[in-house]
């Protein structure tokens, strides 16, 4: 996986020591110091979701620009204290060119507010932007090849917290092949911020007796947002 080398156990476990003292405030609330990133290769102050966007173009990196509508980019508020993170675009996705915007993306933006958040006041995006044919799950490759936007992003938005959302996307976020119902409801770090995996909502869709788990997880979310104001 790219950058697998900048984000082993090692590093992580480094940057979760020192998160309570590598912080700083930000626009009214505490975000990850730009030091946290300053060993990335591609990252760079003067990077910005505008940039990433451009630097994307009409993407062909990977076989997966041949069967999409549109690129689904991220969205949301730039200085989010919270982010999610899911696997790929869906069909509805696809055709609307924003993530998270079919029935499990109305069940997030109702997860979403249950912590007492608006949708509008976090930042949502996907490993990958571009719709796998059949819904089926990126491939590492195609992942790898994504991944690094998501990444720059990450850097520019520095959430205080990231929810990633279903088995694929954390183990490709996280560089992990820990399974999601092993590290699920346990905070993870990831350069200095901390990520919380979960259930995807289109799992909960389809089992919905997961939603207490989902619940407690974002639970743990919302008191630590909290302990940070």
């Amino acid at each position: 996986m790219e950058k697998s080398s900048k984000q082993g156990n090692s590093e992580n476990s480094e940057g979760a020591s020192e998160i309570d003292s590598e912080i700083k405030n930000l626009s009214g609330h505490a975000k990850p110091a730009v030091s946290l990133f300053s060993n990335v290769g591609f990252y760079s102050e003067a990077d910005s979701i505008d940039k990433i966007r451009s630097d994307i173009g009409d993407c062909k990196r990977c076989p997966l620009h041949q069967g999409r509508t549109q690129i689904v980019h991220s969205v949301g508020n730039t200085n989010a204290r919270l982010m999610f993170v899911g696997e790929a675009p869906g069909a509805d996705e696809d055709r609307l060119g924003e993530p998270f915007v079919g029935r499990a993306g109305q069940l997030l933006t109702k997860i979403i507010e249950a912590i007492g958040l608006k949708r509008e006041e976090v930042f949502i995006g996907n490993i990958n932007r571009c719709r796998p044919p059949g819904n089926r799950q990126p491939n590492p490759e195609e992942a790898k090849i994504c991944r690094e936007f998501l990444i720059r992003e990450i850097f520019v938005v520095r959430p205080l917290c990231i929810v990633v959302l279903g088995n694929t996307a954390c183990q490709y976020l996280l560089n992990t092949k820990s399974p999601i119902t092993k590290i699920r409801g346990q905070f993870q770090d990831f350069f200095g911020i901390k990520v919380m995996p979960t259930f995807h909502p289109a799992y909960l869709l389809r089992d919905p007796s997961k939603k207490r788990e989902v619940w407690e997880d974002m639970k743990k979310v919302r008191d630590y947002l909290e302990s940070l104001k």
